[in-house]
């Protein structure tokens, strides 16, 4: 029976009682308790179910690595499933439900899956629902659907508010055991700016638990001065309940801080998200004991032998009256004598190692402690708790020699190195044969940018393993971070370390060694997605040679522990299995983060209003104020249409369409981009990246570019003006400003770096205008605007004019195929301007006009629209754009890319135009059939429909498409299907259906 001990429990205070819930049951635990030491001192052992046989599940850890104790916490807004409950500090009210099962944890349907496991092996579900093909949608899926995925998603909005912070530290040590302490003392001695963190909620690790004495006090007295030093000191910082989730280059590391977590009010932030830059980091975060494989290794009561100790030691909790200690090396006896000192019964200590332990042993046995060598559990008995375990020999195949009775089972298979932060950026791993554990590799450590180390490992991370060996290495490991920041550390004498001798443990994978099917199909790996060591087996005769494969077909390791107890096991037995060494099989990829990271946390304060900062252009409130229907483009927000009372959208967008063809209209064009591209080989460095010359381009005048990404795909286009021998202003789309910048910068600081240019987005500094249509010269010469001539202010030229009395900057180009000049203002004056063209149009009966009428005029006139017209496939050829490519240059982004014999396939889509004959409208998305194809069979379309729109000016539907051999198919008729079946027909035109000569805009 589990229950809470008379006495004893470092972190918990008796004496402040706390009330929680578990199903709806109240339970009751005291400050300092975790959720899963707080059920267990009821007696709780169950506490949750396994995904796929949904087998019953107890504790086996008490920290991060837990696989089995995941909760549903809080309810409503504050509710989050698959929370460990190893993790999870008490408070008071605390609401916790077990996860999994129907209709209930004690019984639950789903346990006829364990009934039926020998039909449900490893990769049964790559052999399975194959046909019929016809139950796929109805049985097989609905299925899947209903038994995937662990908890339940949260369903109402997060009451919660998040953060992310930034920090810079000359040395981050993760991990606040008394490896990280050491390790952080030595540098903070030398004046470093250190910062610490620690993802429990206190210092020391698990070091107290084990005993030992530093310099004649234990081990718990050292922390403590140690941690009183560092508090003392200005120059460093300390972080409790922080983890450090992932390091990255450069580093770059990110800590996930939980700051309410443990408290029932949850004033302030739940957690925030660290964003630090160090010189040094410092993996000191510990090893994982790791579980054994033997038949009912699973049952709720099994555990960690240092989990046991923990709970008996740091919680007050006996696990078990009669507690079995299976091991293979000589730490697992510190629990027994933790048992034994608790005034419980140890059964036996089960050693599969022939002649057994050293001095720890020896205590046992002086403790009056059963110990049997070269022994095995052949099973456990029990089903929702231990009950017993078979002894048997470990030699042997699992025959029974005596049943113990008891209700608790620690097992100990060694320790791993926790290498996950140092092979997150690259550092390498060696197999350590004598200690059975892959361990970091300080000669393949992550390197910087100039190829110097800037990660270490220190204490068990390294591979240590007594408390002698930790201190010592962090020791070390420490002066090696203040000389590589180049600081002199202090002369401090490591302090003498008294603790037991303990002798090599002996690998043990499985257990008996010879252990037959039977046993070995309930040996558990990985607890949570029910693997044993027969699926790994399966795995590798089915040819599934490589770790990361055999990962996949049996998911080992991808639980949401990502395989902290399971994955060493399982590539031993799978290296056994393919008869290679453990280090030819290797291990699988580490990635960040170390345990999971809330969604909150992620975003920080990207919610509501916040979520995505909406950009307004300086006109905002004019175009609200007067009925603009908006239409989210990027960030931004552009009015789609004006409606007037009583006038569909429709009709709205013919309106304002017509008025520009006949009179004038007034478009807010703010949101273009505009980046300033300035210095001595601005031309040149244009030059590569539009795909034509910009360098021959004179002051005082525009032209079009395209950029293209290095495949030679197109990416965006533009006007480029020059405003001076050194600087050019270019204009992006409303979309690319972020993207093409982003783009100029990675190319200039990766291959262009000699280059002397600078690039400035200066997208919202200005305000845009564009007055278009045959009456817009008149409408700026009513407002004095001087020289706006085409003779004075010819086509894709630019000049500063004053019109209104505002200084303007003109550029005479249009996206219309009408007479156009835009107009650009600092943002401060946008709204002025705007002002005087309004009150001067009245006179015109100009209309403004949004982004839908825009694109139906430069569909009128054949213009490309990126991201219609373009998809991430398409290049210039593709759009007859292949005068903008120059013939001259040697080269320029993409120029390559476009040489690929690919790109020069007769077959290739290219853009054409299409009338439909009946003069209806082509649907958005629409597909052109080809010859003989039924319309609902996609796997041979000849083409797709870009652009679609109903065309005021010609009183029909018009479209753009791009279509197999296009150019040369011009007056053939073709069938473009409808959503709701059949097809239209249209016919192949050239896609300028208006004003092809461009008379009107050269006016």
């Amino acid at each position: 029976m589990s229950s809470r001990l008379a006495q004893g429990g470092r972190r918990i205070d008796r004496n402040k009682k706390l009330e929680f819930t578990f199903n709806g049951r109240r339970f009751s635990g005291f400050e300092g308790d975790t959720l899963a030491s707080a059920l267990l001192a009821n007696d709780q052992m169950l506490m949750g179910r396994s995904f796929k046989y949904h087998r019953p599940r107890g504790v086996v850890a008490s920290g991060a690595e837990e696989p089995n104790a995941l909760m549903g916490l809080g309810r409503d807004g504050r509710f989050e499933p698959n929370q460990r409950a190893t993790t999870q500090e008490l408070f008071d009210g605390l609401e916790s439900q077990s996860q999994n099962h129907w209709p209930s944890l004690e019984f639950d349907v789903g346990a006829i899956n364990s009934k039926l496991s020998r039909f449900f092996p490893a990769g049964f579900y790559y052999k399975t629902f194959m046909g019929p093909r016809a139950f796929w949608k109805h049985v097989y899926e609905p299925i899947i659907r209903a038994s995937a995925g662990l908890g339940k998603a949260p369903k109402d909005r997060d009451a919660d508010r998040y953060e992310h912070l930034y920090a810079h530290a000359d040395l981050l040590v993760i991990g606040g055991g008394v490896a990280g302490l050491t390790a952080a003392l030595e540098a903070g001695r030398t004046g470093a700016r250190v910062m610490l963190l620690e993802q429990g909620a206190h210092w020391g690790g698990r070091a107290p638990v084990s005993g030992g004495e530093v310099g004649g006090t234990s081990v718990a007295d050292h922390v403590t001065a140690m941690v009183a030093e560092l508090t003392a000191m200005p120059n460093v910082t300390l972080r409790l309940r922080c983890m450090g989730a992932g390091v990255y280059d450069h580093g770059y590391v990110l800590g996930y801080e939980r700051l309410t977590d443990h408290l029932g009010d949850k004033a302030g932030p739940r957690h925030r998200l660290w964003r630090i830059r160090a010189r040094q980091v410092m993996v000191a975060t510990g090893a994982i004991e790791r579980p054994i494989a033997f038949a009912g290794n699973d049952v709720p009561g099994v555990m960690l032998a240092g989990a046991l100790r923990d709970y008996i030691c740091d919680y007050g909790v006996a696990v078990g009256d009669r507690v079995v200690i299976v091991t293979n090396n000589d730490d697992a006896y510190r629990t027994a004598l933790a048992v034994r000192q608790a005034g419980l019964d140890v059964a036996a200590v089960i050693d599969m190692r022939p002649a057994g332990g050293g001095a720890l042993a020896f205590q046992a046995r002086e403790a009056g402690i059963r110990v049997e060598n070269g022994r095995a559990v052949a099973h456990v008995s029990g089903g929702k708790r231990v009950t017993g375990v078979a002894l048997c020999a470990q030699a042997g195949s699992g025959a029974v020699i005596e049943e113990i009775p008891c209700d608790a089972v620690a097992m100990s298979g060694g320790w791993s190195p926790a290498v996950h932060l140092w092979s997150h950026c690259g550092g390498k791993l060696i197999w350590d044969d004598d200690r059975a554990m892959f361990r970091p590799d300080p000669s393949r450590a992550p390197t910087g940018g100039e190829g110097t180390p800037f990660v270490l490992t220190a204490g068990a991370a390294s591979g240590a393993q007594t408390l002698s060996e930790t201190l010592g290495d962090a020791g070390e490991a420490g002066r090696l971070a203040c000389e590589r920041l180049g600081l002199a550390p202090g002369d401090h004498q490591p302090a003498q370390v008294t603790e037991p001798a303990e002798i090599p443990l002996a690998p043990a994978w499985v257990m008996p060694e010879g252990a037959d099917y039977k046993l070995r199909s309930k040996s558990w790996l990985d607890f949570q997605n029910d693997v044993k060591v027969t699926d790994v087996q399966l795995a590798a005769a089915e040819g599934f040679e490589s770790v990361e494969h055999a990962k996949r077909y049996t998911t080992l390791g991808m639980a949401t522990d990502q395989g902290k107890l399971s994955n060493i096991n399982g590539l031993a037995i799978l290296s056994k299995e393919l008869n290679v060494t453990i280090p030819e099989v290797g291990t699988t990829t580490f990635r960040p983060p170390y345990t999971p990271i809330s969604m909150g946390a992620i975003a920080g304060s990207a919610r509501d209003a916040a979520f995505q900062p909406l950009r307004k252009t300086p006109l905002y409130d004019w175009h609200e104020a007067n009925g603009a229907h908006w239409e989210p483009v990027g960030h931004w927000r552009r009015p789609y249409c004006y409606p007037k009372a009583g006038e569909s959208h429709a009709d709205a967008v013919a309106r304002e369409v017509t008025a520009v063809r006949e009179r004038v209209g007034l478009l807010d064009a703010s949101t273009l981009g505009k980046l300033i591209v300035r210095g001595p080989d601005a031309g040149k460095f244009l030059d590569l990246i539009y795909t034509n010359m910009m360098s021959t381009l004179k002051p005082g005048r525009c032209r079009y570019g395209l950029v293209c990404n290095e495949n030679g795909f197109l990416m965006d286009d533009g006007v480029v003006a020059r405003l001076d021998e050194h600087s050019f202003l270019v204009h992006t789309t409303t979309g690319g400003a972020e993207n093409v910048h982003a783009h100029m910068e990675e190319w200039l600081q990766t291959e262009w770096w000699d280059l002397k240019v600078h690039v400035v987005n200066v997208t919202e500094q200005y305000a845009q205008i564009a007055v278009v249509g045959p009456q817009a010269r008149q409408l700026l010469e009513v407002l004095g605007t001087p020289e706006i001539s085409a003779e004075a202010l010819p086509f894709m030229a630019w000049a500063d004019r004053l019109v209104g009395g505002i200084p303007v900057r003109i550029y005479r180009i249009s996206f219309s195929g009408e007479l156009s000049y835009e107009l650009a203002v600092p943002a401060g004056q946008g709204r002025a301007l705007w002002d005087e063209l309004v009150a001067a149009g009245r006179g015109f009966d100009a209309v403004p006009y949004g982004t839908e009428a825009l694109h139906v005029l430069r569909a009128e006139k054949g213009f490309i629209m990126i991201g219609d017209e373009t998809d991430g496939t398409v290049i210039p050829q593709d759009l007859g754009l292949n005068w903008a490519i120059s013939k001259k240059k040697d080269d320029f982004i993409g120029k390559r890319g476009q040489l690929r014999s690919h790109f020069e396939d007769a077959e290739r889509w290219k853009l054409v135009g299409l009338e439909t004959v009946d003069g209806s409208v082509i649907e958005d998305g629409a597909y052109i059939l080809d010859v003989g194809q039924n319309d609902k069979d996609q796997r041979n379309m000849q083409g797709r429909v870009t652009s679609t729109y109903h065309s005021p000016t010609l009183n029909r539907g018009i479209a753009m498409a791009l279509l197999k051999r296009g150019p040369e198919r011009m007056g053939e008729t073709v069938d473009v299907t409808k959503l709701a079946g059949g097809s239209v027909k249209a016919k192949v035109v050239d896609p300028v259906f208006y004003d092809k000569a461009g008379e009107k805009q050269n006016v």
